[in-house]
């Protein structure tokens, strides 16, 4: 349910941004989430079309661009993806890691006319 204010907020600002650039028009948002950002891009989708209508990104479609979850052991130096969601070094077995990447969610640009 935490993605309905998401949305709103991710329209809140493409529209900001729109009326700034004084463009009549948004075509596309493009979205960045990451897999352990806990935001459901689906939900996101499905609250976007119920928000958007009656205003300029009424025909504006969200396309989402998902990063995976990327670590790195801070014993070993070895970057790694989940692997059966473990939070574990492959290399050294350590649980000692840093999140490289993963946690993502912004707008990156719009196209707008």
């Amino acid at each position: 349910m935490h993605e309905l204010p998401i949305t709103r907020d991710i329209l809140n600002i493409a529209l900001n941004e729109a009326k700034a650039a004084q463009a009549a028009k948004i075509n596309t948002i493009y979205l960045v989430v990451g897999e352990l950002s806990g935001v459901s891009s689906e939900c996101v989708l499905f609250y976007f079309d119920f928000l958007k209508k009656g205003d300029v990104a009424e025909e504006a479609t969200l396309d989402v661009r998902h990063v995976p979850a990327e670590f790195k052991c801070r014993d070993c130096q070895t970057v790694f993806s989940l692997q059966d969601s473990y939070w574990i070094c492959p290399n050294c077995q350590g649980l000692n890691v840093e999140i490289l990447s993963g946690k993502e969610c912004f707008i990156e640009s719009l196209e707008v006319e």
